[in-house]
This record gives C-alpha cells, structure tokens and sequence, in this order.
C-alpha cells in the first residue's frame, strides 16, 4: 500500500472518530442533532439514527418509517471513497440524484402534520429561548 493511500485511509478514519466523539458529546449533552436543537426545525436527515437502530433490530417498517432514505447511507460512504474511480460526469449525476431525494423526502415529511419524525418548531429552539431570556 502506498503512502498516499494509506494518508487517505488515516484521513478518513480521523474524520469517522472525530465524527463519532462529536456525535457522543451531542447525545451525552441532550442536544441530539445540533440543526434541530438551534433552529427547532428537523434537519432533512432527521430519524436517520433511529432509522439504524431500528435496522439492527431488524425491525425493517420501523426503519422505514423513520427515514426512508437509511439504505442510501453505506452507498453514498461507498461513492464517496471511490471518487476518484468514478467517472466525474456519473459521480455528480449520483450526488445531485442523492440530494434531490433527500430533498424530496424532506419537503414531503415537513409539510405532512401527521408525520411524527420531522418537526418544525421554531419556537422551541435554542436559538428563539435565548433571545427570549436576554432580549
């Protein structure tokens, strides 16, 4: 393995940990997903954790119900890291299809009142409690 690789395969894996203790120090704080805790408004990949946990319990409607988009994840990792073997014009094509999903999906939860996931709710932000207590 060359070093150039083996720079990348470090890179990554700093960035996976690094990622891993940011996201425990959300959870052990009770902020959750910093988006939804500083806007009240859900991120559009909002129930993608609970979408994995419920996966692993191989409860699959659960998963479903809670992001519909969980599958897409290890792909999107797996074209990420194979960048530079993917034709250029096939990679944006993938990226842009992924984020107008996500999109979609988004758009069509937050304006759903019966969706239970996403939640808008401005006023319950840290943002809006903030400048409630100081202004």
């Amino acid at each position: 393995m060359n070093n150039e690789r083996k720079t990348k395969i470090k890179e990554i894996l700093t960035c996976a940990f690094a990622l891993a203790v940011l996201m425990a120090i959300m959870f052990l704080t009770g902020i959750g997903c910093p988006i939804k805790y500083f806007t009240g408004v859900s991120c559009a990949g909002c129930g993608m954790t609970r979408a994995y946990l419920s996966l692993f319990r191989l409860d699959f409607a659960a998963a479903f119900h809670y992001h519909p988009l969980f599958w897409t994840v290890p792909i999107i990792v797996l074209v990420i890291v194979a960048k530079d073997r993917i034709n250029v014009k096939v990679y944006r094509f993938f990226i842009f299809t992924v984020i107008f999903l996500f999109a979609i999906i988004y758009v069509k939860r937050i304006f759903n009142a019966a969706d239970d996931v996403v939640v808008f709710e401005p006023v319950n932000s840290a943002i809006v409690k903030f400048l409630k207590k100081f202004i």
